[in-house]
């Protein structure tokens, strides 16, 4: 499974915050007698909204038809213009309708057309950035939400926009300088939850967990506690703890039935369990209520691992001929793993230029450079891809095999018992791929390194002119000559044995 890009449940968070900074504030008629009545669903939607959150998915369709029959009659209203914009992207966002988003630039072009940017409609060009974001443009989201920046520092949606934005274009200190700002303008769950995604990226996981934690008990909305519990359960899947990410994942789903992003979590907890039925039937679901690429692409390798080559053909067909807002690293990886690796990096390199240098782009290059038979230019991709911060057990599987192509047994060692390490189950087909490679490297060598070796006793050196033996110019260096100590006495034990054989009691000075 290629379960890298989790960040759909945060990036439809900030297309709401988008719809925050353009909603009107329905206030109901005030009558003499009796309480106001309850606010409709439109009006719900635009509460929430206001506050910050997601609204659910009815009451997002009411708020659409009321500012889509509102404008009918009063179609130079720019504010709604930008704010029927707004929505029409986040229903996309949060269904996967890529049909969604011309209803929203035509909009939002309208709201710009009735009020340019220059006299102040930062609602329609936040909107566009959203919008942007939601098609994987990283490069006009980043323009559109640095303008909304500078013209007003406090508008605090415009900084969801551009944490998006950022990590798009793999400019992750820049999304934190946003996260930061961001932080200091407003509170709520959809902040958290950023908070939650921008430590994880960084590899702080406990500092994710509890930033995940305070977006639940901050949720006021069943859609933003839904969205907050599937990003815990992300979290406990990327670090290999299935049964843990089964729960929450559940509990997402006891708030929104049909929540996608929990389908597909719980789906892939379910698969890592064995309970490979299950997981199937809530891939299905997952399908049906967010089919999104990347989804796809893991629905059909479980169906591969099972056997089920028919059912997995099926669901590459479908990525390959769907029509996606943000896919691109989706495809290249299908490509490489299962048809023409070449082609992937075709694809990936035209991302690259694009200016799209995120650790995703930066994995798919890698993996498909290696697949295509290049694995020397493949490695400082994979290194980027698993440096940057986050820890991913398949972009440390991907740069272990890259090594071992390289014949880098030790790092190639390392880093495919790391991704296993990280994720046990990170995916159906590669995961035991992974058990096998590091069954062929085997154990690591007892040796130690040739740099860390110590050096070699020096053997004695021939020294010339003192022979061994007759017509010898060379010989092997005399012994070291005796202390004055050792001489005196050596000369005195001589001196007695001479005097025991009658020889003169003399002695030679020794030798220095």
């Amino acid at each position: 499974m290629k379960t890298q890009n989790v960040s759909r449940t945060v990036l439809a968070a900030g297309v709401g915050a988008v719809l925050a900074a353009t909603a009107l504030l329905y206030v109901p008629e005030l009558l003499d007698q009796g309480p106001p009545p309850p606010p409709g669903p439109a009006e719900r939607a635009t509460i929430a909204a206001h506050a910050g959150a997601q609204a659910s998915l009815p009451d997002l369709a009411a708020l659409i038809t009321d500012r889509e029959a509102w404008l009918r009659a009063h179609p130079d209203d720019d504010a709604s213009w930008a704010e029927l914009g707004a929505a029409y992207t986040e229903r996309g966002a949060r269904l996967g309708d890529v049909q969604d988003y011309p209803r929203a630039e035509r909009a939002l072009r309208r709201s710009l057309a009735e009020r340019p940017a220059a006299r102040g409609n930062t609602a329609a060009q936040l909107g566009l950035g959203a919008l942007a974001g939601a098609r994987g443009d990283w490069k006009s989201a980043k323009e559109w939400g640095e303008k909304v920046r500078k013209a007003d520092p406090r508008r605090w949606p415009a900084y969801p926009v551009l944490m998006d934005a950022y990590n798009g274009l793999g400019d992750y200190k820049a999304a934190q300088k946003s996260m930061e700002s961001l932080a200091g303008l407003h509170a709520g769950p959809m902040v958290r939850t950023r908070a939650a995604q921008t430590y994880r990226d960084r590899g702080w996981r406990e500092d994710a967990d509890a930033a995940a934690l305070d977006a639940v008990a901050l949720a006021e909305t069943a859609p933003d506690k839904a969205a907050a519990l599937a990003r815990l359960g992300d979290l406990a899947w990327e670090r290999g703890e299935p049964d843990e990410a089964l729960a929450r994942f559940g509990a997402a789903l006891t708030r929104v039935r049909d929540h996608g992003p929990a389908l597909a979590g719980r789906a892939r907890a379910l698969a890592a369990l064995g309970r490979t039925d299950e997981a199937q039937r809530d891939w299905r679901a997952a399908l049906a209520r967010l089919p999104l690429p990347e989804y796809v692409l893991e629905a059909g390798e479980l169906s591969e691992s099972l056997g089920l080559n028919g059912d997995a053909r099926t669901l590459y067909e479908r990525l390959r001929t769907g029509t996606w807002a943000d896919g691109e690293v989706a495809l290249a990886l299908l490509d490489a793993d299962h048809g023409n690796a070449a082609a992937a990096v075709i694809r990936m390199r035209a991302e690259w230029a694009r200016g799209h240098r995120s650790v995703r782009v930066a994995d798919a290059l890698g993996w498909a450079l290696y697949r295509a038979g290049q694995p020397k230019e493949a490695l400082g991709y994979a290194t980027r891809a698993t440096e940057e911060g986050l820890r991913s057990a398949l972009f440390a599987y991907h740069r272990g095999e890259i090594e071992r192509a390289l014949g880098d047994q030790g790092p190639a060692r390392r880093h495919v018992a790391e991704a296993l390490r990280i994720n046990p189950h990170f995916s159906p087909l590669l995961a035991p791929r992974a058990e096998a490679t590091l069954a062929v490297l085997g154990e690591p060598s007892t040796e130690l390194p040739r740099e860390l070796r110590p050096e070699p006793e020096p053997e004695p050196e021939p020294v010339k002119g003192r022979g061994t033996g007759p017509g010898t110019g060379t010989g092997t260096a005399p012994k070291p000559a005796k202390t004055a100590a050792e001489a005196g006495a050596a000369a005195q034990a001589a001196a007695g044995a001479a005097a025991q054989a009658g020889a003169p009691q003399t002695a030679a000075a020794p030798r220095e």
